[in-house]
């Protein structure tokens, strides 16, 4: 298969990644973000297993991902007891 960006591929023996698009090409490796949301790099001697894929399968990773914020919680005062001391 002739590997370009912006391309679709799936690899055939990896369908958990889900469809993948070329972003990245050098030469002899080229960096693929799958739908399952991690961005692997394929080297070149591996580009015939990959296949073909349908651009309507791929779920791009959002750009922006919202924050939650989380608010710590203030532990509460103990007083301290003397404690009397057996003589």
């Amino acid at each position: 298969m002739n590997i370009k960006i912006g391309n679709m591929v799936s690899h055939p023996g990896a369908t958990q990644w889900g469809v993948g698009k070329v972003v990245e090409m050098a030469t002899f490796k080229a960096t693929i973000q799958f739908s399952d949301g991690i961005i692997r790099k394929i080297a070149s001697s591996h580009y015939t297993i990959l296949e073909p894929g349908d651009a309507a399968s791929f779920v791009p990773i959002p750009d922006a991902v919202p924050v939650v914020k989380v608010r710590a919680v203030r532990k509460k005062k103990v007083k301290a007891v003397p404690i009397e001391a057996d003589l």
